[in-house]
């Protein structure tokens, strides 16, 4: 806990007590998050993006069936994953747990690579 604390007032003081936005947080390496909130907002939204992409890809490539879901669900839990445990590197036990952050956004995620997926696929697959 103290180091997390260093972390922030060694950020502060380079930062000129600037306050950094939060997506410029969100792709530096070891940001320092002031509020909980603001970190889970960060995992959100990239878990929307990746949706968003992972449907546009499996519409384009015809990929259907059980095979397309469970490539999406493994691919976006382990982008997350390495996101907040390699790349920024907080402690999971602030949030949670690592369960409690894997699963963060993803039901909302998953309805949405859906929707895309199926848009793409029926545009361009069916006569």
């Amino acid at each position: 806990m103290s180091n997390n604390i260093k972390r922030k007032e060694e950020s502060h003081q380079l930062n000129g007590g600037v306050k950094q936005s939060t997506w410029s947080k969100a792709f530096n390496s070891n940001a320092v998050w002031e509020e909980k909130d603001e970190f889970l907002d960060v995992i959100y939204w990239l878990r929307q993006i990746i949706a968003v992409i992972l449907g546009v890809i499996w519409g384009v490539a015809p990929l259907k069936g059980f095979l397309g879901i469970a490539i999406f669900c493994i691919i976006n839990a382990g982008v997350l994953y390495l996101y907040f445990s390699s790349f920024q590197q907080i402690d999971e036990e602030d949030y949670g747990g690592t369960w409690e952050l894997t699963k963060e956004g993803f039901m909302t995620s998953f309805a949405l690579f859906l929707v895309v997926w199926i848009i793409f696929y029926t545009a361009l697959h069916f006569d």
